[in-house]
């Protein structure tokens, strides 16, 4: 990449690092006497604050949601289609915030991060965080950027259950909540999922009980195949069958064990790669985040009385082909809201793409997304 077009895109970020000194108590019991965060922003703040909407991201990405790092950037930020001048959640309007996640492994304290009562990495010892832990944290950055409420909070997926929390937790600092192909709990068979990948790295010989860092290597194998797993429902049978149907990488079958199938080579590739560059202790404790999310847990498992809370308005939008985060998850959200007399809006886009149609382009979705904010900023921000 030569030259970046500031017309369509926020341009060259850095992201940013703060530190807070006040202890945390989780919802583990535990307590982290520090902790920083790092996190990105786009656009400009306006004069009374009012124009900010937080991004939350998903299970593996970071705080780079749009522009580039660099001139030199291959690829901008995970959702630089929906964020920048004139896109969905228009920078030309609104003031953007996404930071990356306690537990995290781009910068925010998480396993990796040296533990002060050690004086090595946290690994396997860095306590259990859930999606609450991270809305306190969230709001603790909105505190140091003295932003008293958000205009919208926005996420997909592991996201889009941040963006719940949000409007129950801090319902006088949320204007409006955007969930976007998430639920108000795992399935059992989403949790099954989460639960294989784990062991795929939990049983990789460089894993260590978590103490690879130690050993100067990481569970890349486990990581590899706990992804291809996570990546396979991801995707929709359609849009494995249009790219890659049953296709040979050689054009003939080779009656051996090793990579015969297109499908097959493009799994290997994802899982490496992946596993370069994530963390094996923060993906386990993402997928405990996801699994443990239950909002309605607190209030006898009724999800109506848990959103009674919320004072903001919702918009929820869900993906015909996404099997793992089905839209009949997110139309239980609607009822729920709706039986609590609630503001919502919500949007069942056609799509191929499965659950990862959430990052992809999308007219419709582009649409929804974008024709909602702009409605709000015209009746509140303006």
């Amino acid at each position: 990449m030569s030259q970046i077009d500031t017309n369509t895109s926020v341009g060259l970020v850095s992201p940013e690092t703060i530190v807070f000194n006040e202890p945390l108590l989780l919802a583990c019991g535990r307590t982290l006497p520090s902790y920083q965060l790092i996190y990105e922003t786009y656009g400009t703040l306006n004069a009374n604050k009012s124009n900010a909407i937080l991004i939350c991201h998903a299970l593996s990405g970071n705080q780079h949601a749009a522009g580039y790092h660099s001139s030199s950037d291959k690829k901008p930020g995970w959702w630089n289609e929906y964020i920048g001048p004139q896109k969905p959640i228009d920078t030309n309007h609104f003031f953007i915030v996404c930071v990356n996640n306690l537990g995290g492994c781009h910068g925010s304290t998480g396993p990796q991060t040296i533990n002060p009562e050690t004086n090595k990495p946290y690994g396997p010892d860095f306590p259990v965080v859930t999606v609450k832990d991270w809305v306190e944290t969230q709001a603790r950055l909105a505190d140091k950027l003295h932003i008293e409420s958000w205009a919208a909070v926005i996420g997909g997926s592991l996201g889009g259950m941040q963006a719940i929390q949000w409007a129950i937790d801090f319902p006088n600092r949320i204007q409006c909540a955007v969930v976007i192909a998430a639920a108000a709990k795992l399935t059992a068979q989403n949790i099954a999922f989460n639960e294989v990948a784990r062991q795929a790295i939990m049983a990789d010989e460089n894993f260590h009980h978590g103490h690879y860092y130690e050993f100067n290597t990481s569970p890349k194998k486990g990581l590899m195949l706990a992804r291809m797993v996570g990546h396979i429902t991801y995707l929709s049978d359609q849009s494995m069958r249009e790219k890659f149907g049953r296709d040979l990488r050689e054009g003939k079958l080779n009656f051996g064990f090793d990579v015969e199938f297109q499908i097959e080579s493009y799994l290997r590739h994802q899982g490496e790669s992946f596993s370069e560059y994530f963390d094996a202790n923060t993906y386990l404790l993402m997928t405990k985040a996801l699994d443990y999310f239950d909002p309605a847990l607190d209030y006898d498992h009724n999800l109506s009385l848990a959103l009674k809370k919320a004072n903001c308005q919702f918009l929820l939008i869900s993906f015909d082909s996404d099997w793992r985060f089905s839209p009949e998850r997110s139309r239980e959200i609607v009822n729920a809201l709706m039986k609590a007399r609630k503001q919502v809006t919500y949007a069942e886009i056609n799509a191929q793409h499965g659950h990862d149609a959430f990052l992809i382009p999308n007219q419709r979705y582009q649409n929804v997304l974008g024709g909602f904010l702009q409605k709000f900023y015209d009746d509140y921000c303006n």
